[in-house]
């Protein structure tokens, strides 16, 4: 039997990087109702405010909007935020909820994605950035961008 190959990346949380320093990522599923799945591999998700917490030794999803199917039946769930609960190995919750109890660190979405036809999501654990941190950070993007710039042109001029 073939395996399914990696799918493609359905939504990404752009802001994270630009927020956190993203120190170690973790791989968790997702529990979805109804037709969630087909609204997310159309692309009709947004994970822009979403955030995780852990409760009870169990990892949950907030704020992930999820569109509703337009051809879906009435087992489409009412609430498109609604709390969705995540899989993950429970020592992989354990050692998450240990590095997230640190001072200035919090769990958060990155990009969720398809893997042998199961939804994923792929949770950073982030360590929140400083106002002159966001500056640094953008100001060695684009010294960074100037340098691709002028190599590029360098190049033109070679040939």
């Amino acid at each position: 039997m073939a395996k399914k190959s990696d799918g493609k990346q359905l939504a990404q949380n752009k802001k994270a990087s630009h927020d956190y320093f993203i120190e170690d990522t973790f791989e968790a599923g997702m529990v979805l109702m109804g037709s969630e799945i087909k609204s997310l591999r159309m692309g009709r998700a947004n994970i822009g405010d979403a955030f995780a917490t852990i409760r009870n030794g169990e990892i949950f999803i907030h704020n992930l909007h999820i569109s509703p199917f337009e051809q879906g039946n009435r087992s489409n769930p009412d609430d498109p935020t609604r709390t969705r609960k995540l899989l993950m190995h429970k020592v992989q919750i354990h050692k998450l909820l240990g590095l997230s109890k640190q001072d200035g660190y919090a769990i958060v979405p990155l990009k969720i994605y398809v893997r042998n036809g199961y939804a994923k999501l792929l949770l950073g654990l982030g360590k929140g950035k400083k106002q002159y941190d966001k500056r640094e950070s953008a100001a060695k993007k684009d010294a960074q961008r100037d340098i691709q710039r002028a190599l590029r042109e360098k190049q033109k001029v070679a040939r």
